[in-house]
């Protein structure tokens, strides 16, 4: 039974080898296997980096991702070296926030997603994005993302 619903999995129980770039990483799925029941699953990220596409400095983010699944769940390594793929691409906060958001929406069709990217200051400015498919399911308990409004972040 393990290997029916887990046999696609490539990356997983191997070397995890970080991908070039975030084009070049491969979201791995498995089925939902409570197909048919509302809940949310949440990835967070506190220590998400990628770099300026100008100046090529890191800039930091805490992501927090909230999707509730249709048939697919996303698997959390293949997510992880994905999100590792942006450590050397270069692109604003709002560009890598969105298009994180919309890959896993490629990869999953969830019935809903939404991701908080809390980016920490550069030049003093903080920088919040937030991106979601649309309105969240009925009856859906959704709790608050946790992440304070700036002041250190913490």
């Amino acid at each position: 039974m393990v290997e029916t619903i887990y046999g696609n999995l490539t990356q997983l129980g191997g070397p995890g080898k970080i991908p070039e770039t975030p084009d070049q990483a491969v979201l791995e799925t498995v089925r939902n296997p409570h197909l048919g029941t509302l809940y949310v699953v949440r990835f967070t990220a506190p220590e998400f980096t990628s770099l300026c596409p100008i100046t090529g400095q890191p800039d930091f983010a805490h992501l927090v991702i909230d999707y509730v699944p249709d048939e697919l769940l996303v698997e959390s390594k293949s997510l992880k070296l994905f999100l590792a793929s942006f450590r050397n691409h270069g692109a604003f906060h709002e560009d890598c926030t969105v298009n994180i958001g919309k890959r896993l929406v490629d990869a999953l069709s969830p019935l809903w997603l939404r991701i908080g990217g809390y980016w920490f200051p550069r030049g003093g400015i903080p920088i919040d994005v937030f991106w979601q498919t649309g309105v969240p399911p009925e009856g859906l308990w959704l709790p608050d993302q946790g992440v304070a409004p700036y002041r250190g972040r913490g």
